[in-house]
Order: structure tokens, then C-alpha cells, then sequence
């Protein structure tokens, strides 16, 4: 590395370490002074106006409803408006977002405008979001992000974001927190599409509006990598101190010199994983530097190399150390913090804007204290060196060590008078903002705690500590969107990860018991008789089959329904049955001709077509069998032949859809033509193991219709996902050869849309197989899963 290129990535750091030291020796100074407490206590006084209340009976116990976040998203959302609080709870909140994230000054007519705007159109999702009749989706899932990139044009670019989320997911080692993670990198990728569509002018076209979202949100992602994939994962001791130290240095000679340098022979124990994060960060850091201004790249690159080596002076820190200064201890919480924000304006090349600049880098240090306190504790535990977790080690020996808690409170001082001009606006939010911090806090680590840690930090202030805690006790209407959507969002990700769990252990449960019941036993050992269809049978029912459909019926029958498992046994089997008899006839050679199946050599390979063929016909009939053999004191003949009649009409269908599938061989279908082909083929399967329970449990019929709606869209789904792994596919992961549509000249989703308006087919079905659970009055979060798990398959 070139000599002249470190110097001047040094220089680029002493001149910042040069405008943090200023400051800090600005907030020093005022904190030795002491006038932080009687400018805030008047401050406070002013203040208190707006949120301390006299509240009669009726108002208290309504207020005590809805004091607390707490009781969950939707609820909460929906108390705001009943009470009439909804609107300044979103006034303030996009206050501090567009003062944090975007650098505003709150006082510009224009600042204000824009506000408003904002506020009235979230107003209007929340509150429809809220409403049962609106059908929205969900923030955050996969349908409701979906739905939203349809709206700006932008699904490919929604559908590349879900896949790399995905991989980031699955490639979290262990030791580090996925979903802590996820949440990191969606909130930078929503700051940096903030920064881009306040950047926009009204009268921008829908398309330059979704090329700019577009880049927007792969700009947001590769800058959000460097999170869980730089600075999670060298805080995690994940790796060993060789690695580290490999590895830092890898990212430091990227930031100096614009290239990432080749890995090379990694010859540790963390090699496949250093493998995928030097691709990940090396694609998006390419991507990052492609789409910079030459004019501005400079800035994005000093930042950034400040941002990196800042962390890296906190991350070297011992706290077994007790001569840190307070230079040490705050200059690289200031560089940081500020720096980390400055960086998402670079990445989308906006304006130079010395306001910005300015407000941000004054902000950082408000918010980092503000994190630092929440977490001190943990960071206490994890032996992390933060002001707080110093001071509370070495206060005792080490009088001239600032209080952090004091410094706060007098940057908090500075910002108000100082940064925002004594601005009203300013004054509100960044109160509200400290006030509810000492709440959370507060509800966090108990009264008790609580306690203990004002009676240290606020030791030397009695009567500005008696003051805030009269604030933190009495005071209302101080929480904010943002730390609700927060835990929302950690809450939906835990839920969700654990729903996964779950679905996965219940799969593989009921698989496994599926699997026993299976085979086909032979009564007859008449020489005449002893053909091979039951020896077919049970080859082909022997294979790795997923068992979608019955583990579907079995899920429903029993934990919707309150079935007895021991009853819907004979359902389990037949439509098991059915299915490997679609796949019978699919696989031979006037069909798809394939010759692997369930990673085994398909039926009339093994045997020959006649065998096949009479096998697909007997299992068809075997499953007719086992539907008559219902016990008739669980279910009455009625509507055991209700079933049977049903089960009877989809074979029929099924029929239908591998009839057009051979009619359609060398000829190019519409796309309403494959929908069509594609629900007869593999939708009515799943229709029929949600139907089938339905029917023995008695369903309401709009229940019944509802679940048939799911159905039909999570079959085109699941057909869509197959025409694309025929097509990008691994033959070891799919236990059949790929290239097979290719081959027989067969008109697929692919073939008909490409690769990427497939793609975009596949979600809008799974989206509109989400909604149609709406309308199912029961718990349906094993059928979500059944489309993640489909939509996101490799095999």
C-alpha cells in the first residue's frame, strides 16, 4: 500500500479528531461551569406545560390504558387515535427523524410543509393498517414491503433486497444476533431512501422517482453490511485475535485505497465465512463506488475511513485499562456518531449542505450517550470500554473523569441554544427525546435499579435530579413512532424466527410419522396375483417426498381444527397417495420423460411404462380406498362422502391439468393459460389437503372459499418456484435433474416471462395468498410458513 495513501488517510483523520477535539473541549468547558442543570431546569419549566396534566377520573384511567407502548402495535396505534393523541405523537416523531437522520432545522417554513406532509399520509396507513376491513399488510412482512414496491415499480429491485436479506440471515454465525442484524440493516437502508426522497423534486416522473428508489435501496444495503459484517462481527470474538487483525486491516486498505484487495489464502478456522462476507462487501462496496460522483467520492471515502478507525479505537479499548483520558473516552464517541450519519448523505451523492454537515455532526454525540446509556449494563458485562461503563468502574479513583450522564445533559444544553438557536420546535423534541430515554430505562432495569443509577450519575445535581425525575414520573405524551416500530419490529423478527422453528420441528414431526403409515401392505399372495404395482407403489412412495400436502391436512385437521390425529390417518395416506400418482404420470415419458424423482430413478425407469402407468392408476384408487375407511364414529357417512365426492372431483382436475400440460408440449401458452395449467397440476393438491379437514370438521363455506383462494395462489406460486429452479437450480439439492423443461420444449413461467417477471408473478401470489388468509378465522401461521418455506426453497 502506498505510503502517500496512508499519510493522507491519517491527515483526513487528525483533521477530524482535530474538529471533535474542539468540540468536546467546547462541551467541557460549559460542563465545568455547571450552567447546564439551571439551563435545562428552565427549559424543563417551560416544557412541562405541554405534558404535565391535571387529569380528572375518567381521564386518568384513560390515559393509564394507553400509557405504555407495551400492549402491542396495533392496539397502541389504535388508543392514539381514539383518545385524539395520535397526531402530535406523529408530529414529534417525524420531527426528531427528519432533526437525527435527515439534519434538519425545524424552524424552515419548508422543513415544516414537509412534516406535515409526511405525518398525514402515515396517519392515513397506520390508521387504515388498523382497521380489520382494509386489508393491509402487516409493516415489515414480506407481503406488505411487497406491495409497496409494487406501487413505486420498483418489485425487482424489493425481490434482490429479499434474496440478499435472506442470505445475510442465513449466513449470521452463531454468537451474533440475526435478528438484531436484520433490524440494522433495514434501518439503514430506510435512512438512506429517506435522504433520497427528500432529494426529490415533486414533479419527478415515476420513473426517474423508481431508478432513484432503486438505487436507494441497494445503496442503503451494501452501506448496511458493514454493520453486522464489520463492526458486529468484529465486536462479537467471533474470530480469533489473528483473524481480526487480518481482517481490519483488509477494511482499512480498502477505505485507503478505493479497491478491495484479494483475500487470498485464508488459513483460518473462520474460512467459508470470511469467504461469503469478502464477496457480500467487496460486490457492495463496488456497487457504492460506481455510483458516486467524481466530484464528491472524496467524502464518502473520508468518512468512512473515519467512521472505521473511530470504531476501532473504541473496539481496542481495555477496561481492565485505568488511564484512559477524557479525550480518549469522548473524541471517538464524537467522530462516530457523527460520522456514521454523514456517510448515508454521501452514499447518494446529494449537495454539499454546510447546515447538514453541521447540525449532524453537533447530533451524534446527543444520540451515542443517549445509546450508551440504555445499554450500559450489557456493555458492562460484555467488558466494553463506553463513557458510561469507564466512569462506573473508575469514578471512585479517578476524580477527573467526566460524567457522561452530566456531559449529556450538557450537550442536550448546547443543542437547544446553541445548535438549533433556542428553536421551540428543537426545544420539544430533544426533551421528549431525553424524557422518554429515562422512562424506557426506567421500565427496563426496575425502580430499584433505576434508583441506584440516578443517585451516581446525577450525584452533585440533587435538585436537577429531583426535577427530572418529577418529569420522568408525571409526564405524558413523550414516546416516539420510532422506538415503537423498533420493538415491533425486534418483536415480529423473534416471532417470526421462532414461527420458523417451529414449522420446521412440526414438519419434520409429522413427516416422520407420515412416513410410517405409508406403505402398502400385499393380502393377497396369489402366485396369479403377484404382480409388481404394490412393489411400485411402495418404491415409489419410499422416496425423499417432502409430504407437503399431508403434513398441510394434518396441521389443519389438528390444531385448527381440534381433529383427533388417530382419525385422519386414512385422509393422510390418501392424498399422499394422490399425489405420488400425479408425480407417476408426470415423470413418464409421453410426459416430462424424467428419469430421477425423490432422488431416485423414477418409476418406469425402475419398472417399465405399463407398471407405471397401472400404478398411478391403483394408488389413485387406493386413495378412494382409504377415504371410505373413515371411522364412522368421528365422522358421519354424510360427510364422509361429501369428502369423498370432493376428493373424487380433483382427481378429475388433476387429470385435466396433465391433459393440457401434454397438449401444451411445443406450443407457447399465454401466461393465462399456465395459471390455469399450473393450479390444476399443483394448486388443486394443496387445495385438497385444506379442503379435506374442512369438510370433516364442517367449515363455514366462507371459510372453505377462502382457503381455496390460498390454494390457488400458493399452487402458481409453487409451480413458479419450480419452473425457476429447473432453471438455476442444484441437481444434488432438487433429487432430480434440472434442464428437464428445456429439454422437452415446455412452456413455463420462465419461458414465457424470463427469469425476473417470474419472479415477480411467484410474490404477487404468495401476496395474495397471505390475504386470503384474512379471511380465515383461524390460526394460519403454519400455512405463512408453507409459502416462505415454498417461495424460498432450493429443492
Amino acid at each position: 500500500m502506498s505510503k502517500d495513501l496512508v499519510e493522507n488517510a491519517d491527515i483526513c483523520y487528525q483533521f477530524a479528531e482535530k474538529r471533535a477535539k474542539k468540540y468536546f473541549e467546547s462541551l467541557n468547558e460549559q460542563l465545568s461551569q455547571k450552567t447546564f442543570s439551571a439551563t435545562i431546569t428552565k427549559d424543563l419549566q417551560s416544557w412541562k406545560q405541554k405534558h404535565i396534566h391535571h387529569h380528572s377520573i375518567f381521564s386518568f384511567f384513560n390515559s393509564r390504558k394507553g400509557s405504555s407502548s407495551s400492549q402491542g402495535y396495533y392496539p397502541y396505534i389504535k388508543w392514539l387515535d381514539y383518545t385524539g393523541k395520535l397526531d402530535n405523537y406523529l408530529n414529534r416523531s417525524i420531527m426528531y427523524i427528519f432533526m437525527r437522520d435527515l439534519g434538519r432545522a425545524l424552524h424552515a417554513k419548508e422543513t415544516k410543509t414537509r412534516i406535515q406532509n409526511v405525518v398525514e399520509g402515515l396517519k392515513k396507513y397506520l390508521v387504515d393498517s388498523t382497521t380489520a376491513d382494509k386489508g393491509i399488510a402487516e409493516p415489515f412482512s414480506l407481503p406488505g414491503l411487497y406491495r409497496i414496491a409494487q406501487k413505486e415499480h420498483i418489485e425487482s429491485t424489493m425481490i434482490w433486497l429479499l434474496e440478499k436479506l435472506a442470505n445475510v440471515s442465513n449466513n449470521i454465525p452463531k454468537g451474533m444476533d440475526a435478528e438484531q442484524a436484520k433490524r440494522k440493516l433495514i434501518k439503514i437502508i430506510a435512512g438512506v431512501i429517506m435522504h433520497e426522497v427528500e432529494e426529490m423534486d415533486e414533479g419527478i416522473s415515476a420513473e426517474e422517482r423508481a431508478k432513484r428508489l432503486d438505487e436507494a435501496i441497494r445503496l442503503g444495503y451494501s452501506y448496511g453490511l458493514t454493520y453486522p459484517f464489520i463492526d458486529d462481527l468484529l465486536d462479537a470474538q467471533i474470530l480469533s485475535a489473528k483473524e481480526e487483525k487480518q481482517y481490519a486491516d483488509l477494511i482499512r486498505t480498502t477505505l485507503i485505497t478505493g479497491s478491495v484487495p484479494e483475500l487470498g489464502n485464508w488459513a483460518h478456522e473462520n474460512k467459508d465465512l470470511i469467504q461469503y462476507i469478502h464477496s457480500e462487501l467487496r460486490e457492495a462496496f463496488d456497487y457504492i463506488k460506481s455510483h458516486q460522483r467524481p466530484d464528491t467520492i472524496h467524502l464518502f471515502f473520508e468518512q468512512a475511513y473515519v467512521f472505521f478507525q473511530s470504531q476501532e479505537v473504541d473496539r481496542n479499548k481495555d477496561l481492565s485499562n485505568p488511564n484512559y483520558t477524557n479525550e480518549e473516552l469522548y473524541i471517538p464517541v464524537i467522530l462516530k456518531s457523527s460520522s456514521s450519519r454523514l456517510i448515508a448523505r454521501t452514499l447518494i451523492s446529494a449537495p454539499l449542505d454546510e447546515g447538514f454537515n453541521n447540525r449532524t455532526f453537533f447530533y451524534g454525540i446527543y444520540n451515542q450517550l443517549a445509546d450508551d446509556f440504555a445499554d450500559m449494563f450489557d456493555d458492562l458485562k460484555d467488558g466494553s470500554v463506553t463513557p458510561y461503563t469507564y466512569y462506573m468502574k473508575y469514578h471512585k479513583e479517578r476524580p477527573d473523569l467526566i460524567n457522561p450522564f452530566a456531559l449529556y445533559w450538557t450537550v442536550v444544553a448546547n443543542l437547544i441554544h446553541h445548535v438549533y438557536q433556542s428553536d421551540r420546535l428543537a426545544r420539544e423534541v430533544i426533551l421528549n427525546r431525553a424524557i422518554n430515554g429515562l422512562k424506557r430505562f426506567k421500565e427496563k432495569m426496575g425502580t430499584k435499579k433505576y434508583n441506584e443509577v440516578m443517585d451516581l450519575f446525577f450525584s452533585g445535581y440533587p435538585k436537577f435530579n429531583q426535577l427530572v425525575q418529577k418529569m420522568v414520573r408525571k409526564a405524558d405524551d413523550v414516546d416516539f413512532f420510532d422506538k415503537l416500530l423498533r420493538d415491533h419490529m425486534m418483536t415480529t423478527l423473534k416471532k417470526n424466527e421462532k414461527e420458523k422453528e417451529d414449522f420446521i420441528n412440526t414438519v419434520e414431526t409429522v413427516r416422520i410419522q407420515i412416513n410410517r403409515i405409508l406403505k402398502i401392505k400385499e393380502h393377497n399372495k396369489s402366485a396369479l396375483l403377484n404382480q409388481p404395482i404394490i412393489d411400485a407403489a411402495n418404491y415409489s412412495l419410499e422416496g425423499d417426498g417432502k409430504r407437503l400436502r399431508p403434513i398441510m391436512t394434518w396441521v389443519m385437521a389438528v390444531n385448527a381444527y381440534g381433529l383427533k390425529s388417530s382419525a385422519i390417518l386414512p385422509v393422510l395416506k390418501s392424498l399422499e397417495y394422490m399425489h405420488t400418482a400425479s408425480l407417476i404420470f408426470d415423470d413418464l415419458p409421453s410426459h416430462d420423460n424424467a428419469s430421477i424423482r425423490r432422488g431416485r430413478k423414477t418409476v418406469h425407469q425402475v419398472y417399465n411404462v405399463a407398471t407405471a402407468e397401472l400404478t398411478g392408476l391403483f394408488l389413485t384408487q387406493k386413495a378412494t380406498e382409504e377415504q371410505a375407511n373413515l371411522d364412522q364414529n368421528q365422522f358421519d357417512a354424510k360427510t364422509v362422502l361429501r369428502l369423498i365426492s370432493y376428493s373424487a372431483k380433483k382427481t378429475q382436475d388433476m387429470c385435466k391439468g396433465q391433459a393440457i400440460d401434454l397438449g401444451s408440449k411445443g406450443k407457447q401458452l399465454t401466461l393465462d393459460q399456465l395459471n390455469m395449467m399450473s393450479f390444476y397440476k399443483t394448486g388443486i393438491g394443496f387445495e385438497a389437503a385444506l379442503i379435506m379437514p374442512a369438510i370433516l370438521a364442517q367449515a363455514k363455506e366462507l371459510e372453505i372459499e377462502a382457503l381455496k383462494r390460498f390454494a390457488y395462489h400458493t399452487g402458481i406460486a409453487f409451480q413458479i418456484k419450480d419452473d425457476l429452479l429447473d432453471v438455476e437450480g442444484i441437481e444434488d439439492l432438487l433429487g432430480k435433474s434440472v434442464g428437464n423443461d428445456a429439454k422437452n420444449n415446455s412452456s413455463t413461467f420462465v419461458t414465457v416471462l424470463g427469469i425476473q417477471e417470474a419472479k415477480k408473478a411467484m410474490w404477487d401470489h404468495y401476496c395474495s395468498a397471505v390475504e386470503a388468509l384474512q379471511d380465515v378465522p383461524r390460526n394460519t401461521t403454519f400455512l405463512k410458513q408453507i409459502l416462505n418455506y415454498i417461495v424460498n426453497r432450493d429443492h
